[in-house]
């Protein structure tokens, strides 16, 4: 697969919507991930990440503006023991309480389906990184309408064991703007992730279109300790 430039996947498509980036850092030192939002309407943009614990919420900027909270409002991060977990929607809480029962990630997510948000249908993107005495590996998701059609639901997981130094992949909801929005098509993109985080977040930050961007979260995790480093950039202040 072609390694693709990140900086270059974002700032030429306006509109990816939700995007998950998971990876490795380039030293081999810092397991990483990045989960932005976009929005087109003014109850989307009316956002912004805010630390949750261990993990993140979205909350809106002006709750006098908040006009519909189903969707929008979630926890896109959670951390379970050694777990942590990036999704768009409010499947993280059932991936996180179904996984604290011993089941998989596969199946905690073959209990959802893509969002009910006709004629979107927007896709629920999850990723699950695992950290352990050095040892890393990770698994995207994308569950689909099939083509727009919302009686049938596609389900694709991507497991990626032992990642390779300075490989990532990004998973987003959609392919490009339009009206119905078109979902994203195929496997995970291959892209490069840094050792840098602060330079890795000013790139996504500033790569993101910025008329329809909304939030930022960055976390690299260290592989010997567990220990971790969260940033957190706002459109909204």
């Amino acid at each position: 697969m072609q390694t693709l430039s990140l900086e270059k996947e974002l700032r030429e498509n306006a509109y990816p919507g939700r995007g998950i980036v998971i990876g490795k850092s380039k030293n081999g030192k810092y397991a990483v991930t990045a989960y932005f939002i976009m929005g087109r309407s003014e109850n989307s943009r009316n956002r912004v990440f805010v630390e949750d614990g261990e993990g993140i919420r979205t909350q809106a900027f002006d709750p006098s503006k908040l006009s519909d909270p189903s969707l929008i409002i979630y926890a896109p991060v959670r951390v379970l023991d050694n777990k942590t977990i990036v999704t768009n929607g409010d499947q993280t809480d059932t991936i996180y309480d179904l996984m604290a029962k011993q089941q998989t990630f596969e199946q905690a997510l073959c209990t959802r389906e893509f969002e009910p948000d006709a004629p979107n249908y927007t896709p629920r993107i999850s990723g699950i990184m695992q950290v352990e005495n050095g040892e890393y590996n990770y698994a995207m998701s994308i569950l689909k309408s099939n083509n727009g059609n919302p009686d049938a639901c596609n389900r694709y997981t991507f497991a990626y064991n032992n990642p390779v130094n300075g490989e990532g992949h990004f998973i987003h909801t959609y392919q490009c703007d339009g009206n119905p929005l078109p979902s994203f098509e195929g496997e995970p993109k291959l892209v490069e992730i840094p050792d840098d985080m602060e330079s890795f977040t000013k790139m996504l930050w500033e790569s993101l279109n910025e008329e329809n961007k909304v939030s930022l979260f960055v976390r690299y995790i260290n592989l010997e300790d567990g220990t971790y480093k969260t940033n957190i950039v706002n459109k909204n202040k």
